[in-house]
Protein backbone atom coordinates (compact mmCIF):
# COMPACT_ATOMS: atom_id res chain seq x y z
CA UNK A 1 0.00 0.00 0.00
CA UNK A 2 2.68 2.41 0.87
CA UNK A 3 3.97 2.00 -2.53
CA UNK A 4 0.82 2.34 -4.12
CA UNK A 5 0.87 5.61 -2.20
CA UNK A 6 3.96 6.67 -3.67
CA UNK A 7 3.09 6.14 -7.36
CA UNK A 8 -0.66 7.51 -6.89
CA UNK A 9 1.35 10.68 -5.66
CA UNK A 10 3.73 10.39 -8.84
CA UNK A 11 0.71 9.88 -11.27
CA UNK A 12 -0.95 13.09 -9.35
CA UNK A 13 1.67 15.06 -10.37
CA UNK A 14 3.00 15.31 -6.90
CA UNK A 15 6.87 16.23 -7.25
CA UNK A 16 7.84 13.10 -4.63
CA UNK A 17 11.07 11.38 -5.19
CA UNK A 18 12.82 8.11 -4.30
CA UNK A 19 14.92 9.88 -2.03
CA UNK A 20 11.97 11.28 -0.01
CA UNK A 21 10.02 8.18 -0.12
CA UNK A 22 13.03 5.92 1.37
CA UNK A 23 13.28 8.79 4.05
CA UNK A 24 9.80 8.03 4.97
CA UNK A 25 10.14 4.53 5.21
CA UNK A 26 13.53 4.98 7.37
CA UNK A 27 11.22 6.96 9.78
CA UNK A 28 8.74 4.66 10.31
CA UNK A 29 11.04 2.12 10.88
CA UNK A 30 12.02 4.29 13.86
CA UNK A 31 8.55 4.16 14.75
CA UNK A 32 8.37 7.59 14.42
CA UNK A 33 4.80 8.01 13.32
CA UNK A 34 3.24 6.08 15.68
CA UNK A 35 0.38 3.26 14.51
CA UNK A 36 -2.49 5.69 13.78
CA UNK A 37 -2.55 6.73 10.15
CA UNK A 38 -3.69 10.30 11.41
CA UNK A 39 -0.13 10.74 12.91
CA UNK A 40 1.45 8.99 9.52
CA UNK A 41 -0.24 11.57 7.52
CA UNK A 42 1.18 14.63 9.35
CA UNK A 43 4.68 12.18 8.97
CA UNK A 44 4.57 12.04 5.25
CA UNK A 45 2.69 15.68 4.29
CA UNK A 46 6.05 16.85 6.13
CA UNK A 47 8.65 14.37 4.11
CA UNK A 48 6.79 14.46 0.99
CA UNK A 49 5.53 17.50 -0.19
CA UNK A 50 7.98 20.77 -0.48
CA UNK A 51 5.30 23.23 -1.42
CA UNK A 52 2.22 23.88 -0.39
CA UNK A 53 0.90 24.38 -3.77
CA UNK A 54 0.75 20.65 -3.75
CA UNK A 55 -1.33 20.01 -0.10
CA UNK A 56 -4.43 20.09 -2.20
CA UNK A 57 -3.09 16.95 -4.40
CA UNK A 58 -1.74 15.05 -1.55
CA UNK A 59 -4.80 15.23 0.41
CA UNK A 60 -6.57 14.20 -2.15
CA UNK A 61 -4.86 11.35 -2.80
CA UNK A 62 -3.84 10.19 0.90
CA UNK A 63 -7.83 10.08 1.20
CA UNK A 64 -7.92 7.88 -1.81
CA UNK A 65 -5.47 5.58 -0.91
CA UNK A 66 -5.49 5.10 2.97
CA UNK A 67 -9.52 5.08 3.01
CA UNK A 68 -11.35 3.72 6.13
CA UNK A 69 -8.09 3.05 7.87
CA UNK A 70 -7.48 3.85 11.29
CA UNK A 71 -4.07 1.99 12.08
CA UNK A 72 -1.50 1.48 10.28
CA UNK A 73 -0.87 -2.32 11.04
CA UNK A 74 -3.84 -2.53 8.49
CA UNK A 75 -1.94 -0.81 5.26
CA UNK A 76 1.30 -2.61 5.57
CA UNK A 77 0.92 -6.58 4.68
CA UNK A 78 2.74 -8.82 6.99
CA UNK A 79 5.80 -10.29 4.98
CA UNK A 80 4.93 -14.29 4.70
CA UNK A 81 8.14 -15.94 4.03
CA UNK A 82 8.48 -16.71 0.34
CA UNK A 83 7.05 -20.94 -0.28
CA UNK A 84 9.96 -20.97 -1.97
CA UNK A 85 12.84 -20.39 0.43
CA UNK A 86 11.06 -22.39 2.65
CA UNK A 87 11.59 -25.44 0.48
CA UNK A 88 15.40 -24.36 -0.27
CA UNK A 89 16.02 -24.68 3.13
CA UNK A 90 15.06 -28.51 2.93
CA UNK A 91 17.90 -28.78 0.03
CA UNK A 92 21.29 -30.39 0.78
CA UNK A 93 24.16 -28.67 0.19
CA UNK A 94 27.15 -30.78 -0.40
CA UNK A 95 30.98 -29.89 -0.33
CA UNK A 96 33.03 -31.07 -3.52
CA UNK A 97 33.94 -34.08 -1.39
CA UNK A 98 30.45 -35.12 0.14
CA UNK A 99 29.67 -35.17 -3.86
CA UNK A 100 32.40 -37.32 -4.48
CA UNK A 101 31.46 -40.18 -1.60
CA UNK A 102 28.25 -40.50 -3.54
CA UNK A 103 28.61 -43.51 -6.10
CA UNK A 104 26.50 -44.17 -9.08
CA UNK A 105 24.26 -46.86 -9.40
CA UNK A 106 24.83 -48.14 -12.92
CA UNK A 107 21.86 -47.82 -15.70
CA UNK A 108 20.60 -51.38 -14.66
CA UNK A 109 20.82 -51.10 -11.10
CA UNK A 110 19.12 -47.54 -11.25
CA UNK A 111 15.95 -49.16 -12.64
CA UNK A 112 16.02 -51.97 -10.60
CA UNK A 113 16.32 -49.44 -7.83
CA UNK A 114 13.39 -47.62 -8.64
CA UNK A 115 11.01 -50.07 -8.83
CA UNK A 116 11.52 -51.42 -5.37
CA UNK A 117 11.46 -47.70 -4.02
CA UNK A 118 7.79 -47.65 -6.15
CA UNK A 119 6.97 -50.83 -4.49
CA UNK A 120 7.82 -49.51 -0.67
CA UNK A 121 7.56 -46.58 -0.01
CA UNK A 122 4.07 -45.35 1.01
CA UNK A 123 4.76 -41.76 2.38
CA UNK A 124 6.49 -38.30 1.23
CA UNK A 125 9.55 -38.22 2.00
CA UNK A 126 12.60 -35.02 2.07
CA UNK A 127 16.25 -34.80 2.44
CA UNK A 128 17.25 -38.32 2.55
CA UNK A 129 19.40 -40.64 0.74
CA UNK A 130 17.42 -43.61 0.07
CA UNK A 131 13.37 -42.84 -0.75
CA UNK A 132 12.38 -40.60 -3.60
CA UNK A 133 11.64 -37.31 -2.03
CA UNK A 134 12.83 -33.96 -2.44
CA UNK A 135 16.51 -32.84 -1.60
CA UNK A 136 18.91 -35.18 0.00
CA UNK A 137 21.02 -37.22 -1.76
CA UNK A 138 18.97 -39.67 -3.02
CA UNK A 139 18.87 -40.70 -6.70
CA UNK A 140 15.08 -40.06 -7.26
CA UNK A 141 13.05 -37.14 -6.80
CA UNK A 142 14.08 -33.91 -7.00
CA UNK A 143 15.94 -30.60 -6.02
CA UNK A 144 18.63 -33.15 -4.31
CA UNK A 145 22.53 -33.90 -5.70
CA UNK A 146 23.22 -37.70 -6.81
CA UNK A 147 25.83 -38.51 -9.65
CA UNK A 148 23.04 -40.06 -11.61
CA UNK A 149 19.55 -39.61 -10.82
CA UNK A 150 15.76 -40.10 -12.36
CA UNK A 151 14.75 -36.20 -11.64
CA UNK A 152 10.61 -36.57 -10.72
CA UNK A 153 8.26 -33.56 -10.55
CA UNK A 154 11.61 -30.43 -10.55
CA UNK A 155 10.66 -27.57 -12.77
CA UNK A 156 14.43 -27.21 -14.04
CA UNK A 157 17.83 -28.21 -13.90
CA UNK A 158 20.03 -27.95 -10.88
CA UNK A 159 22.97 -30.17 -11.68
CA UNK A 160 22.54 -31.15 -14.83
CA UNK A 161 23.09 -35.19 -13.15
CA UNK A 162 19.55 -36.54 -14.22
CA UNK A 163 19.47 -39.43 -16.21
CA UNK A 164 15.75 -39.32 -17.01
CA UNK A 165 13.07 -36.90 -16.50
CA UNK A 166 9.79 -37.66 -15.09
CA UNK A 167 7.82 -34.87 -15.74
CA UNK A 168 5.87 -33.64 -19.03
CA UNK A 169 7.81 -30.57 -20.08
CA UNK A 170 6.80 -27.73 -22.55
CA UNK A 171 9.02 -25.91 -24.63
CA UNK A 172 8.68 -23.39 -26.97
CA UNK A 173 8.90 -23.02 -30.87
CA UNK A 174 12.16 -20.73 -32.23
CA UNK A 175 11.18 -17.39 -33.59
CA UNK A 176 11.56 -17.44 -37.55
CA UNK A 177 11.22 -14.10 -37.33
CA UNK A 178 13.83 -12.50 -35.70
CA UNK A 179 15.96 -10.23 -36.97
CA UNK A 180 19.68 -10.57 -37.04
CA UNK A 181 21.98 -8.41 -35.17
CA UNK A 182 24.45 -8.29 -37.84
CA UNK A 183 24.80 -9.56 -41.18
CA UNK A 184 27.39 -11.95 -40.74
CA UNK A 185 25.74 -14.95 -39.83
CA UNK A 186 23.52 -14.80 -43.17
CA UNK A 187 26.51 -14.26 -45.26
CA UNK A 188 27.96 -17.67 -44.07
CA UNK A 189 25.00 -19.28 -44.92
CA UNK A 190 25.31 -18.15 -48.53
CA UNK A 191 28.40 -19.74 -49.09
CA UNK A 192 26.08 -22.95 -49.24
CA UNK A 193 24.27 -21.82 -52.81
CA UNK A 194 24.36 -23.76 -56.06
CA UNK A 195 21.61 -21.62 -58.27
CA UNK A 196 20.09 -23.39 -61.08
CA UNK A 197 16.48 -21.97 -63.40
CA UNK A 198 13.93 -24.23 -61.82
CA UNK A 199 10.10 -24.04 -62.06
CA UNK A 200 7.72 -22.09 -64.09
CA UNK A 201 8.85 -19.73 -66.58
CA UNK A 202 8.19 -16.36 -64.82
CA UNK A 203 10.97 -14.10 -65.45
CA UNK A 204 11.73 -11.72 -68.71
CA UNK A 205 14.92 -13.07 -70.47
CA UNK A 206 15.51 -10.04 -71.54
CA UNK A 207 18.81 -10.51 -73.58
CA UNK A 208 16.49 -13.57 -75.24
CA UNK A 209 14.11 -11.11 -76.17
CA UNK A 210 15.86 -9.05 -77.55
CA UNK A 211 17.86 -11.88 -79.94
CA UNK A 212 14.40 -13.51 -80.99
CA UNK A 213 12.62 -10.23 -81.65
CA UNK A 214 16.27 -9.07 -83.95
CA UNK A 215 15.98 -12.62 -85.38
CA UNK A 216 12.34 -12.68 -86.30
CA UNK A 217 11.30 -8.92 -87.00
CA UNK A 218 9.24 -8.36 -84.45
CA UNK A 219 8.78 -8.42 -80.66
CA UNK A 220 9.18 -11.51 -79.21
CA UNK A 221 8.78 -11.77 -75.13
CA UNK A 222 10.72 -14.60 -73.59
CA UNK A 223 10.65 -16.03 -70.38
CA UNK A 224 12.57 -17.90 -68.02
CA UNK A 225 12.62 -19.89 -64.64
CA UNK A 226 13.74 -17.63 -61.63
CA UNK A 227 17.17 -18.44 -60.51
CA UNK A 228 17.38 -19.71 -57.03
CA UNK A 229 19.39 -21.21 -54.79
CA UNK A 230 19.33 -25.29 -55.44
CA UNK A 231 19.91 -26.45 -52.16
CA UNK A 232 18.27 -27.85 -49.93
CA UNK A 233 18.49 -27.93 -46.24
CA UNK A 234 16.91 -29.74 -42.87
CA UNK A 235 17.07 -28.30 -39.83
CA UNK A 236 16.72 -30.42 -37.07
CA UNK A 237 16.95 -27.74 -33.73
CA UNK A 238 17.48 -29.60 -30.23
CA UNK A 239 15.33 -27.80 -27.16
CA UNK A 240 15.13 -27.41 -23.92
CA UNK A 241 17.17 -27.99 -20.74
CA UNK A 242 20.42 -26.42 -21.67
CA UNK A 243 19.80 -25.42 -24.89
CA UNK A 244 17.63 -22.97 -23.22
CA UNK A 245 20.98 -20.83 -22.53
CA UNK A 246 21.28 -20.88 -26.19
CA UNK A 247 17.93 -19.73 -27.64
CA UNK A 248 18.72 -16.75 -28.90
CA UNK A 249 21.72 -17.64 -30.60
CA UNK A 250 19.60 -20.45 -32.36
CA UNK A 251 16.99 -18.37 -33.09
CA UNK A 252 19.38 -16.09 -35.13
CA UNK A 253 20.21 -19.21 -37.12
CA UNK A 254 17.36 -20.52 -37.54
CA UNK A 255 15.26 -17.15 -38.76
CA UNK A 256 18.74 -16.64 -41.51
CA UNK A 257 18.05 -20.08 -43.02
CA UNK A 258 14.41 -19.81 -43.55
CA UNK A 259 15.63 -17.05 -45.64
CA UNK A 260 18.47 -18.19 -47.53
CA UNK A 261 17.03 -21.52 -48.59
CA UNK A 262 14.04 -22.11 -50.35
CA UNK A 263 14.12 -25.64 -50.37
CA UNK A 264 14.14 -25.80 -46.67
CA UNK A 265 12.08 -27.80 -43.35
CA UNK A 266 12.86 -28.15 -39.77
CA UNK A 267 12.64 -30.21 -37.33
CA UNK A 268 12.93 -30.05 -33.48
CA UNK A 269 14.38 -32.87 -30.71
CA UNK A 270 15.59 -33.13 -27.29
CA UNK A 271 19.02 -33.74 -26.42
CA UNK A 272 19.05 -36.84 -29.29
CA UNK A 273 17.03 -37.62 -32.23
CA UNK A 274 15.14 -41.01 -31.21
CA UNK A 275 11.98 -42.13 -33.19
CA UNK A 276 9.88 -39.28 -33.80
CA UNK A 277 10.79 -35.68 -34.03
CA UNK A 278 8.09 -32.10 -34.06
CA UNK A 279 7.35 -29.11 -35.74
CA UNK A 280 5.97 -27.48 -33.29
CA UNK A 281 7.21 -27.75 -29.58
CA UNK A 282 3.26 -26.58 -28.64
CA UNK A 283 2.23 -29.66 -30.01
CA UNK A 284 5.07 -31.93 -29.65
CA UNK A 285 3.21 -35.14 -27.78
CA UNK A 286 -0.25 -35.28 -29.83
CA UNK A 287 1.72 -34.51 -33.72
CA UNK A 288 5.20 -36.56 -33.93
CA UNK A 289 6.44 -37.18 -36.87
CA UNK A 290 8.37 -40.38 -37.05
CA UNK A 291 12.14 -40.42 -38.09
CA UNK A 292 11.70 -42.83 -40.62
CA UNK A 293 9.10 -40.73 -42.69
CA UNK A 294 11.57 -38.15 -42.54
CA UNK A 295 14.34 -40.06 -44.01
CA UNK A 296 11.71 -41.66 -46.44
CA UNK A 297 9.92 -38.16 -47.79
CA UNK A 298 13.05 -36.09 -48.22
CA UNK A 299 15.41 -37.51 -50.50
CA UNK A 300 19.01 -38.09 -50.06
CA UNK A 301 20.20 -34.87 -51.71
CA UNK A 302 19.09 -32.78 -48.86
CA UNK A 303 21.60 -31.13 -46.52
CA UNK A 304 21.11 -31.93 -42.77
CA UNK A 305 22.49 -29.13 -39.92
CA UNK A 306 21.57 -30.52 -36.32
CA UNK A 307 21.91 -27.86 -33.73
CA UNK A 308 22.41 -28.35 -30.17
CA UNK A 309 24.65 -28.66 -27.40
CA UNK A 310 24.85 -32.60 -27.62
CA UNK A 311 25.60 -32.31 -23.58
CA UNK A 312 23.03 -35.40 -21.94
CA UNK A 313 23.53 -38.18 -19.93
CA UNK A 314 25.63 -40.74 -22.13
CA UNK A 315 22.99 -43.65 -21.79
CA UNK A 316 20.79 -41.24 -24.13
CA UNK A 317 23.11 -41.94 -27.30
CA UNK A 318 24.06 -45.37 -26.47
CA UNK A 319 21.70 -47.35 -24.20
CA UNK A 320 17.93 -48.55 -25.52
CA UNK A 321 15.60 -46.89 -22.72
CA UNK A 322 18.08 -44.06 -22.34
CA UNK A 323 16.02 -40.46 -23.30
CA UNK A 324 15.29 -38.76 -20.93
CA UNK A 325 12.02 -38.05 -21.27
CA UNK A 326 10.82 -41.44 -23.17
CA UNK A 327 11.16 -45.18 -22.60
CA UNK A 328 13.08 -45.52 -26.50
CA UNK A 329 13.02 -49.04 -27.82
CA UNK A 330 16.31 -48.27 -29.62
CA UNK A 331 19.72 -46.30 -28.69
CA UNK A 332 19.74 -42.52 -30.03
CA UNK A 333 22.77 -43.69 -31.61
CA UNK A 334 21.14 -46.03 -33.96
CA UNK A 335 18.86 -43.06 -34.82
CA UNK A 336 22.17 -40.98 -35.90
CA UNK A 337 23.42 -43.15 -37.81
CA UNK A 338 20.16 -44.00 -39.80
CA UNK A 339 19.63 -39.76 -40.44
CA UNK A 340 23.69 -40.21 -41.65
CA UNK A 341 23.61 -43.11 -43.72
CA UNK A 342 21.09 -41.95 -45.49
CA UNK A 343 21.72 -38.09 -46.04
CA UNK A 344 25.26 -38.22 -47.02
CA UNK A 345 26.29 -34.78 -45.99
CA UNK A 346 25.26 -33.40 -42.38
CA UNK A 347 27.26 -31.37 -39.81
CA UNK A 348 26.25 -30.63 -36.19
CA UNK A 349 26.72 -26.89 -35.25
CA UNK A 350 26.95 -26.56 -30.90
CA UNK A 351 27.04 -23.17 -29.41
CA UNK A 352 29.19 -24.62 -26.71
CA UNK A 353 32.67 -23.07 -27.22
CA UNK A 354 34.99 -25.98 -28.70
CA UNK A 355 37.47 -25.67 -25.97
CA UNK A 356 35.01 -27.10 -23.60
CA UNK A 357 33.80 -29.82 -25.17
CA UNK A 358 36.62 -32.14 -23.95
CA UNK A 359 34.92 -31.77 -20.60
CA UNK A 360 31.61 -33.51 -21.87
CA UNK A 361 31.59 -37.03 -22.38
CA UNK A 362 28.37 -37.16 -25.02
CA UNK A 363 29.65 -33.83 -27.07
CA UNK A 364 32.51 -36.28 -27.86
CA UNK A 365 30.17 -39.38 -28.41
CA UNK A 366 28.17 -37.12 -31.03
CA UNK A 367 31.29 -35.68 -32.31
CA UNK A 368 32.73 -39.29 -33.26
CA UNK A 369 29.17 -40.45 -34.79
CA UNK A 370 29.12 -37.15 -36.65
CA UNK A 371 33.07 -38.55 -38.32
CA UNK A 372 34.15 -35.06 -36.53
CA UNK A 373 31.79 -33.27 -38.63
CA UNK A 374 30.87 -30.80 -35.45
CA UNK A 375 31.62 -27.55 -35.63
CA UNK A 376 31.29 -24.41 -32.87
CA UNK A 377 28.05 -22.17 -33.57
CA UNK A 378 30.50 -19.16 -34.56
CA UNK A 379 30.86 -17.86 -37.74
CA UNK A 380 33.81 -18.88 -38.33
CA UNK A 381 32.12 -22.74 -37.10
CA UNK A 382 29.60 -21.63 -39.64
CA UNK A 383 31.49 -21.21 -42.56
CA UNK A 384 33.28 -24.11 -41.64
CA UNK A 385 30.08 -26.02 -41.74
CA UNK A 386 29.08 -24.94 -45.07
CA UNK A 387 32.13 -25.61 -46.75
CA UNK A 388 31.84 -29.53 -45.81
CA UNK A 389 28.35 -29.70 -46.91
CA UNK A 390 29.38 -28.46 -50.30
CA UNK A 391 32.05 -31.30 -50.68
Amino acid sequence: MLLSFFTSLREARVPVTLREYLTLLQAMERDLPGKRVEEFYFLARTVLVKDEAHLDRFDRVFATVFKGLETLGEAVEPAAIPEEWLRKLAEKYLTDEEKADLKALGWDKLFETLKQRLAEQKERHQGGSKWIGTGGTSPFGAYGYNPEGIRIGQDGNRNFRAVKVWDKREFRDLDDTRELGTRSMRVALRRLRRFARTGAAEELDLDGTIRESARKGFIDVRLRPERRNAVKVLLFLDVGGSMDWHVELAEELFSAARSEFKHFAHFYFHNCPYEAVWTENRRRHEERIPLLDVIRTYPADYRVVFVGDASMSPYEIAHPGGSVEHWNEEAGAVWMQRVLDHFAKAVWLNPIPAEHWAYTQSIGMMRRLMSDRMFPLTLEGLDGAMRSLLR
